[in-house]
């Protein structure tokens, strides 16, 4: 398998086992900090449990880019 079949197998997995591929590769160029990893982690568990219960709600990514943008055409 090539690289671009790879990245193409990859592109196809469900949300959260690409967020795992990614997270695996991106350990596999930088050595973790433990403590301040632990703590990101607990934060993106809580996050990711908030989003499935309904106690907030996601944000289009086009309307915070486009936020983002305006504030720089100021």
């Amino acid at each position: 398998m090539n690289t671009k079949q790879l990245i193409s197998e990859a592109v196809a997995l469900p949300v959260e086992e690409r967020a795992l591929v990614v997270d695996s590769l991106l350990r596999s160029l930088n050595q973790p900090e433990s403590e301040i990893d632990k703590k990101w982690a607990t934060e993106a568990t809580h996050r990711l449990a908030q989003l499935r219960s309904g106690g907030v709600a996601a944000i289009p990514g086009e309307e915070v880019f486009g936020s983002v943008w305006k504030r720089f055409e100021k």
